[in-house]
């Protein structure tokens, strides 16, 4: 493997460029002396004191007490698992430090918003927007990981599904009840097919009880909602247009919380499921 290479994996661990030659150079040679590892790395013998200091306070080397004293890198594993345990108590320091906060910033910035909320009109509430690609998917994955009970995904192909599989198994892990809504096949791009029947297949492989269906015809728009309620008192959904003459990278998708819109978007994926859906399965023989 080059240096490239492993200067790439060393990224996670966020270190500056002194700390990153200094470790990887350690795991090489094994134990030695800051002046031996000054020479080999050619961080100033000023700065490699400090460097390598730094680094055993992460907990990513030993220092051998002596005359001269020695460090010693631990192992690749133990480095990983310290890295983690490093991150895991920064979040809980900084979770700690925005929780006592909350009654002070809620107290001071509460009555703000609400003043502000007032002008805002039924229409502006109704939902917002954001970019397809990164920030759709983002608050797709949101939705997973606030549903309770009820997923409902209208799709063509799923074509997106690698990017939001943790979530979506999170979901299903949880015992949520996931359905999708996939195109009709034959009314796909002839490019999409395979992808539609690569991604139907494992997800019948891998998550055995989840339902899904064929739309027998072509479908105003596609996304995801979450637990719509014909009471109104729950329900968010992201959802896209279907606008065929404007490229993908140009579409924007809508966010909604509003629990009536949501129950109304329900409503239709219910109609849909139950009365527009394939007969037969496409890929009954799957």
């Amino acid at each position: 493997m080059s240096s490239q290479d492993t200067d790439a994996l060393l990224d996670p661990l966020e270190l500056t460029e002194y700390e990153e030659q200094a470790l990887e150079r350690l795991i090489e040679l094994g134990r030695t002396t800051a002046p031996d590892l000054s020479e080999a790395t050619g961080i100033p013998k000023a700065r490699i004191y400090g460097v390598l200091d730094e680094l055993a306070d992460l907990g990513y080397l030993k220092v051998i007490p002596g005359r001269p004293k020695q460090y010693q890198p631990k192992p690749p594993e133990e480095i990983l698992d310290q890295a983690i345990e490093n991150r895991r108590q920064t979040y809980e320091t900084d979770r700690a430090r925005i929780e006592a906060t909350r009654e002070e910033f809620i107290a001071a910035f509460g009555p703000l918003y609400e003043q502000a909320s007032e002008d805002i009109s039924p229409t502006e509430e109704l939902f917002h927007v954001v970019d397809v690609g990164d920030p759709s998917e983002r608050e797709t994955r949101t939705l997973y990981a606030d549903a309770h009970q009820d997923v409902r995904i209208i799709t063509k192909s799923f074509e997106y599904f690698d990017s939001i599989e943790d979530a979506f198994a999170d979901a299903y892990d949880r015992d949520c009840a996931l359905r999708i809504l996939f195109l009709d096949p034959d009314l796909l791009a002839p490019e999409n097919r395979p992808i539609q029947r690569e991604i139907v297949e494992y997800i019948r492989t891998k998550y055995p009880e989840i339902e899904s269906r064929f739309s027998a015809t072509r479908l105003p728009w596609r996304g995801t909602l979450i637990d719509p309620s014909l009471a109104y008192d729950s329900g968010d959904a992201v959802l896209l247009v279907e606008e065929e003459n404007v490229p993908l990278h140009k579409r924007q998708a809508a966010v909604t919380e509003n629990h009536s819109f949501v129950a109304g978007l329900g409503r239709y994926f219910d109609l849909t499921w139950e009365y527009d859906t394939l007969d037969v399965d496409p890929y009954s023989d799957a």
